[in-house]
């Protein structure tokens, strides 16, 4: 689990992922909830890079949710997330998201986050930009794609650090 100053995010086990794909009526998201879940049992060592996780208040009300697309060999993680529209407007999502990054940064194995966003969503593109993460100037599957690589320190005598690209 992570935590932030209002919110609590946690990757679903297997029984909420699948009350989740069960009750979804929009039939591309039941298609990516399944998809994660099918990460999810294929990769049970890296539940968390494939789950679904749960963005809550910390009063429990749900807020919306994330997920990693998996660990890339390559040493990247796409991130997707959506905010349910009633708490939309609040912040939540650059809260997530950067709270997200920050666990995702723990793994060693990982050297840059990446998200690809709807060409038309201004709101998620802002979110992005505000966690940190530029445009790369490729389209992907969804969109302008979007990169936010490890900061590497180049002395440890020294507060300098350097973008790995």
């Amino acid at each position: 689990m992570t935590e932030t100053e209002r919110l609590r995010l946690y990757p679903a086990v297997r029984e909420e992922m699948e009350a989740v794909i069960a009750a979804e009526e929009d039939e591309g998201l039941r298609a990516a909830y399944s998809q994660m879940l099918e990460g999810c049992l294929q990769h049970p060592d890296q539940w968390a890079w494939y789950a679904m996780w749960r963005i809550e208040r910390k009063d429990g009300t749900p807020v919306g949710d994330l997920c990693f697309k998996g660990l890339a060999p390559d040493g990247t993680a796409e991130i997707g997330y959506g905010i349910l529209d009633a708490h939309q407007g609040r912040g939540y999502a650059t809260e997530a998201v950067n709270a997200a990054v920050a666990w995702a940064f723990q793994s060693p194995a990982l050297r840059a986050v990446t998200a690809e966003t709807d060409p038309g969503n201004a709101a998620s593109q802002r979110v992005l930009e505000k966690c940190g993460f530029t445009a790369t100037g490729e389209i992907g599957e969804e969109g302008p794609r979007f990169s936010k690589s490890r900061c590497a320190l180049i002395d440890s005598d020294s507060p300098a650090y350097i973008i790995e690209t």
